[in-house]
């Protein structure tokens, strides 16, 4: 029991929230968000690598479009190169060569202490110098000549200090040692001495007092790197990255990732931006609906019409920007059929709405291929070429005109475009020819879509409206046969609101099919009508005001009937429904007055128990309607007359409350009225009457002629 309360409750929430106008558009639009991230997200989703490092390129890479970028693998080859050139850091150990002082000073201390001993005689320092020095005549020379061992120790130590203040390496130990002993040999003049030098350096423990420093050496390297700016790379579009068979490298690895070209993870944050920048899109479509199209957005099929539209066109877009036209660059960018999705929403539902997506498409369009702007400059002039030709369609053979704009913006867009991006001429002729081609799709697609598309979300466009306005529709040919004064009336009502539409802005075709349409309910009884009582009867004086009331009023409700059998659109019944809104026969209600049917008479009885227009379009047809009807009736008509009565019958319609919901203002009431008396004045237009002599006269000569023409026959 607890569940299925529950399950009730959730039931009514979704229902309530179903009701719910706002929460409908929120669901629709993430509906159409999501697809189109799937859709725009396509070319960023992981794929496996084609190109290997050291392998041989498979195919031919060219740039599909311009870019400028920092380039990693470069960067860092440099820095590289940079760091190999700086010379490894060392560092002097003084220790060195305070060991060697100190075995330069025992040594010589040595020698002193056996030359100035007195404990020793003559022989037996000579022995031990002799055994120190390894040298019998040096021995004897420095026991001699004790002064000279002084001058070569300060030369053999100014020769050390020389030569380890500068620094001695590992791999340069020998060397120096062997400079050093040259440089204290020709320093020394007396040739006795030199075998005490030799053992003197002989004895000496050589090493090098330089040790490699890291520390200093990394940090040179890191300054040397840090020295070295970063690599701008510009890849021009067009430009071979690789071609079939050549080594790759990693800066071809790293130009094709950067161009979107090949890629082996998924950019998880391009995609965060890509969903964000989709999302401030849609929500201002909603704004803009919101704000200036309400009408679109209170109405579930026309949103949704909206969003389907723009779903296709981008998977279209997908579709055709995949082709390979053997360039190297996605050329199937210029065939994106954005034309016909902007002409679409231009005659099914705006013409402004469609202007402001055709942008919206344009921009996402551009996103998809790469972010290649040439691609979306395209994409927009040819929808807007589309929308302006499309605004205003009278005719199929508009489409004919969309088609040849769209090819006309799209050449020279691209024109333009490849002479800025300096494309070859075979490249510029073949983005041409796609411009060409982009055009004629577009207006395929669109004829090919809109029956479709109008029979599925029950919308009226003007194609629609110009398959029914054609004289040879069966409806017509009936209302033609069976009552030619009110086909007649029909069509003078469908000049004269059509010529009004035209001075208000309203929508001139769906008024002109609405004045049509707007009496076909008389075919049932069509002699019940004035306009076709051509014997000059009556019916209607023999039957009482209210059945003739009852009569005229039904034409209404059977020219419904017979609306929705031929399955006329909405917008036409509507205006068939309207034509009269609750507005009073007057004719029969004075008659019943006159007639004494007594004090139970309302007007009310006598009125019409329809709509009042709602719309600028039904209420021009309500006044031209009665127009028409009422100034047959005059007497002598001239423009003042006409313009007067014209201007009457407004008025009379706007003090019976019967214009209140139509939004018509006083200023477009009066441009209705100069039109509609400019169209009467060339109908009724006074004609020369000619003189009964004159009349004579022609008889005469027709007779004279016919006689003449016997007697040369004869």
């Amino acid at each position: 029991m607890v569940k299925r309360l529950h399950k009730k409750r959730v039931q009514l929430f979704f229902v309530k929230m179903w009701r719910n106008l706002t929460a409908r558009r929120m669901l629709w639009g993430l509906v159409f968000f999501l697809l189109t991230l799937i859709i725009a997200s396509v070319n960023f989703l992981p794929k496996e690598a084609n190109v290997v490092v050291g392998q041989p390129s498979p195919k031919d890479f060219k740039a599909s479009h311009s870019t400028a970028f920092e380039s990693e693998v470069l960067t860092r080859k440099a820095r590289e190169e940079a760091a190999q050139q700086v010379s490894p850091a060392y560092k002097i150990d003084p220790s060195v060569i305070k060991e060697l002082s100190r075995e330069v000073e025992d040594f010589f201390n040595f020698l002193q202490e056996n030359i100035s001993s007195t404990g020793l005689s003559k022989e037996e320092k000579i022995e031990k110098i002799q055994e120190k020095l390894g040298s019998r005549d040096g021995a004897i020379f420095i026991l001699e000549n004790p002064e000279q061992l002084e001058a070569l120790k300060s030369s053999i130590m100014f020769h050390l200090r020389s030569a380890y203040e500068e620094g001695i390496k590992k791999d340069e130990t020998e060397e120096v040692k062997n400079e050093i002993t040259q440089k204290i040999m020709g320093s020394v003049l007396q040739s006795e001495i030199q075998p005490v030098a030799k053992a003197v350096l002989k004895k000496l423990n050589f090493k090098p007092n330089m040790e490699y420093d890291p520390i200093v050496t990394s940090q040179m390297v890191e300054e040397a790197k840090k020295a070295v700016e970063p690599v701008q790379v510009t890849i021009y579009q067009g430009e071979k990255i690789v071609y079939e068979g050549e080594i790759v490298t990693e800066a071809h690895i790293e130009a094709l990732r950067k161009l979107g070209m090949l890629r082996s993870e998924a950019p998880y944050l391009p995609l965060l931006g890509l969903a964000i920048f989709i999302l401030m899109v849609y929500m201002s479509v909603l704004f803009y609906l919101y704000r200036f199209k309400k009408e679109i957005y209170k109405r579930d099929p026309y949103f949704i019409l909206l969003g389907l539209i723009i779903i296709v066109v981008l998977i279209l877009a997908r579709v055709v920007t995949a082709v390979d036209f053997g360039t190297g660059l996605p050329l199937g960018g210029y065939l994106i059929p954005l034309a016909a999705g902007s002409m679409l929403i231009a005659i099914l539902l705006d013409a402004h709405l469609a202007i402001f997506i055709t942008v919206v498409i344009g921009i996402l369009a551009g996103v998809m291929t790469g972010n290649n702007l040439q691609f979306s400059a395209v994409a927009v002039a040819g929808g807007l070429a589309g929308v302006f030709s499309v605004s205003h369609l009278s005719q199929r053979g508009d489409f004919v005109k969309a088609s040849l704009f769209i090819m006309l913006a799209n050449t020279v867009v691209i024109l333009a475009l490849g002479l800025i991006l300096r494309f070859s001429l075979d490249l510029l002729f073949l983005a041409i020819i796609l411009g060409i081609v982009n055009g004629m799709f577009s207006s395929v697609l669109t004829i090919g879509s809109l029956p479709f598309l109008e029979t599925t979300f029950g919308i009226t466009s003007s194609v629609k409206l110009l398959e029914i306005s054609n004289p040879n529709q069966p409806v017509l040919k009936r209302l033609l046969l069976n009552a030619p004064g009110t086909y007649h009336h029909s069509i003078m009502v469908a000049n004269l609101a059509e010529a009004a539409a035209d001075a208000v802005g309203a929508d001139s075709l769906l008024v002109r099919v609405g004045a049509y349409y707007h009496d076909l309910g008389k075919l049932k009884r069509p002699y019940f009508f004035v306009e076709n009582q051509l014997a000059g009867e009556n019916p209607h004086d023999r039957l009482s005001p209210t059945l003739s009331t009852l009569i005229i009023t039904s034409h209404i409700k059977d020219g419904l009937e017979i609306a929705r059998e031929e399955k006329l659109p909405e917008v036409v019944t509507d205006i068939i429904e309207q034509h009269h809104g609750t507005g009073l026969l007057s004719y029969f209600y004075h008659k019943a007055v006159e007639s004494g049917f007594g004090s139970n008479i309302t007007e009310k009885d006598f009125r019409y128990d329809s709509p009042k227009p709602r719309t600028k379009e039904a209420a021009i047809v309500m006044l031209a309607d009665s127009v028409e009807a009422g100034v047959r009736s005059l007497q002598n008509a001239n423009p003042g007359r006409m313009e007067g009565f014209v201007r009457k019958v407004i008025r009379e319609k706007l003090e019976d409350g019967q214009l209140d919901h139509s939004d018509l203002t006083f200023k477009e009431l009066n441009t209705i009225a100069s039109a509609f008396v400019r169209i009467l004045s060339g109908a009724f237009h006074s004609r020369i009457e000619y003189p009964e002599l004159a009349l004579e006269e022609v008889e005469r000569r027709k007779k004279s002629d016919g006689v003449a023409r016997s007697k040369s026959a004869g």
